[in-house]
């Protein structure tokens, strides 16, 4: 079976004018303009068979917008080749669009003014949806994400959470194959980003979607994506299992460990860094090759009640891959 998404060496480039400050830089820029090529994507290549969940990562203006726009036909390349389901995304055919949504965290595809049935009456227009399989998938999605209550309240009166569920129940009305997702949780509360993690599992379950998300919360990558990509300053630096990166990166388990009796923080910094201590509470940051050697030690020497062992937070893990990058 052929990839779903298929990016090679893919570049995107914007040329930007730089306008020096006061009155006097902007008579200047009459006369002679200064400008600078900004490389959003620079050379990023990546596969992604159909009915994966790959979570896109990166700090802001690393390129993750940038290349789902690329992906979705919103923009050209500069250079490098891109297939979507096998088309050219920038072409537009009708048999792709029918076939990919774009939902964007910060962005509304609803009539502010109108309830949500009118802008998926408007959607089932668009896609040429018959009114059986509308009806039916209309029905599917209320009841995934509790939709039933909100159908006919104009959407200016809904909350954040309750108008991202209905946006992103407009995009999926046509059943696509590929989705793509930027920032689908961004301002929900824990409550509602948990709802949501779970409906787009639930998805790509059912439907054998193929889903790229990006995401600054991590719990959505954590409980949703075995693979990841990694993107820096345009660049690709990681693409690889989520916890094979926790392993190459992070050199280092944290050990916690509960007490029977008080014990001293100068005697268990002879194990490794003491990260957190109290008489009957210590945690500790110790070389992931000694840790069962340390650990042994720490069950020696101490009156160990309870001992846990660790792996560093993704998220640490991430801001070093960052650093690094």
């Amino acid at each position: 079976m052929a990839p779903s998404i298929v990016v090679e060496h893919l570049s995107r480039y914007y040329r930007v004018y730089r306008k020096q400050p006061g009155l006097l830089g902007s008579l200047r820029g009459l006369v002679h303009r200064q400008y600078a090529d900004v490389r959003a994507v620079d050379d990023v290549s990546f596969t992604i068979e159909q009915g994966e969940l790959v979570g896109f990562l990166g700090p802001n203006g690393a390129g993750k917008t940038t290349t789902l726009k690329v992906l979705a036909g919103l923009l050209h390349p500069s250079a490098g080749q891109v297939a979507v389901l096998g088309f050219t995304p920038w072409r537009r055919e009708a048999a792709l669009q029918r076939q990919f949504t774009l939902v964007m965290g910060q962005k509304s595809q609803l009539w502010w003014d109108l309830p949500p049935i009118e802008s998926y009456l408007l959607n089932q227009a668009l896609y040429d949806i018959p009114e059986p399989t509308f009806r039916e998938t209309l029905a599917e999605l209320a009841d995934l994400l509790d939709l039933e209550p909100l159908l006919h309240i104009q959407v200016r009166k809904l909350s954040l959470g309750e108008r991202m569920k209905c946006e992103l129940a407009a995009a999926l009305l046509h059943r696509p194959r590929v989705l793509f997702l930027d920032e689908p949780t961004i301002g929900l509360d824990v409550v509602m980003q948990k709802k949501m993690r779970d409906f787009v599992r639930a998805y790509n379950q059912r439907y054998q979607a193929t889903v790229l998300l990006t995401s600054h919360y991590m719990d959505d990558v954590k409980e949703l994506c075995d693979r990841v990509l990694i993107v820096n300053h345009g660049k690709l630096v990681y693409d690889g299992r989520l916890e094979a990166i926790v392993a190459r990166y992070a050199d280092h388990r944290v050990l916690v460990a509960a007490f029977e009796a008080p014990v001293a923080r100068q005697a268990l910094a002879e194990l490794g860094e003491v990260l957190a201590w109290d008489p009957l509470r210590a945690t500790l940051r110790l070389p992931r090759a000694a840790i069962s050697e340390r650990a042994a030690l720490l069950l020696e020497r101490f009156p160990v009640a309870d001992l846990a062992i660790q792996e560093p937070q993704v998220e640490d893990v991430i801001r070093q891959v960052f650093g690094e990058a």
